[in-house]
């Protein structure tokens, strides 16, 4: 099963990324009639406006994952650092640790969905989504990554570092990091994750990135679901295959950078 789904995963990526160029129409032109049936040249039907879904789903990838690539990593370095940064300025400069972190425990107070919408109100474009879902995943972030430092920082080899008078660089880069990476990369697979979810939100209000968004695909394909559910099953699918395959990446290179370690 689990062989399964990482064909099922790496079979998502390369459709994701290769989409455009393998699609058979365009993603806004009409090839048919409203919610029609599978047929040869349309293997999942059209969606509302006479438009081939598979062509939509191809087009509508690649923004969709190189947005969320975006937001993840901007999401991790930010959370990443503050918690490396809080961690280290807990051996008693606990001001800056509550510098650092008080204003991500404030962004974490707000409902995900009410982030994305404060954003895109004031910066209604790709940098503001990107903003959004990056702030959205850098608390959480900043709390696993300090919660794994700390744990690290109290070591002898950290204390020698310290008595060295070794600076901060070296003691993130050289001392600390390289121990808690596999906790790092599996957080970054899961902001990912989330990542993916709320881009895909994003599309379904209407904010999204591409004119074949997956989120509005889905939202378009809602009233007619009953007379072409294809419409409607297809991005759905497509959403949860991408974060089956995130997931099982990300397992993968946490068991590798594990096992490069020991």
């Amino acid at each position: 099963m689990r062989n399964f789904l990482a064909v099922l995963g790496l079979l998502t990526a390369v459709l994701v990324f290769a989409g455009p160029e393998l699609a058979p129409h365009a993603a806004t032109t009409p090839v048919g009639l409203p919610y029609g049936p599978p047929t040869a040249a349309t293997p999942f039907g059209t969606d509302q406006l006479g438009r081939d879904v598979l062509s939509r789903l191809l087009h509508g990838g690649r923004p969709l994952v190189l947005t969320s690539l975006a937001a993840a990593f901007a999401g991790a370095v930010l959370g990443a650092t503050a918690g490396l940064v809080a961690a280290l300025a807990g051996r008693g400069r606990r001001l800056l640790a509550n510098v650092v972190l008080r204003p991500l425990d404030a962004i974490a107070a707000v409902p995900p969905i009410l982030l994305l919408l404060l954003v895109l109100t004031a910066l209604p474009d790709r940098t503001g989504l990107v903003l959004a879902v990056a702030l959205a995943a850098a608390p959480l972030t900043a709390r696993v990554t300090m919660a794994a430092a700390t744990q690290v920082a109290g070591r002898a080899h950290v204390e020698a570092a310290v008595a060295r008078g070794e600076g901060w660089t070296w003691l993130v880069c050289r001392e600390v990091l390289p121990l808690i990476s596999s906790t790092v990369l599996a957080d970054a697979g899961m902001r990912f994750v989330t990542a993916v979810h709320l881009v895909a939100a994003a599309g379904f209000l209407g904010l999204g990135v591409s004119d074949a968004d997956w989120g509005l695909m889905i939202v378009d394909a809602l009233p007619g679901a009953a007379l072409q559910p294809w419409a409607l099953a297809v991005p759905v699918a497509g959403v949860a295959a991408l974060a089956i395959g995130a997931n099982l990446c990300s397992d993968r290179v946490v068991r590798r950078s594990r096992g490069l370690a020991g």
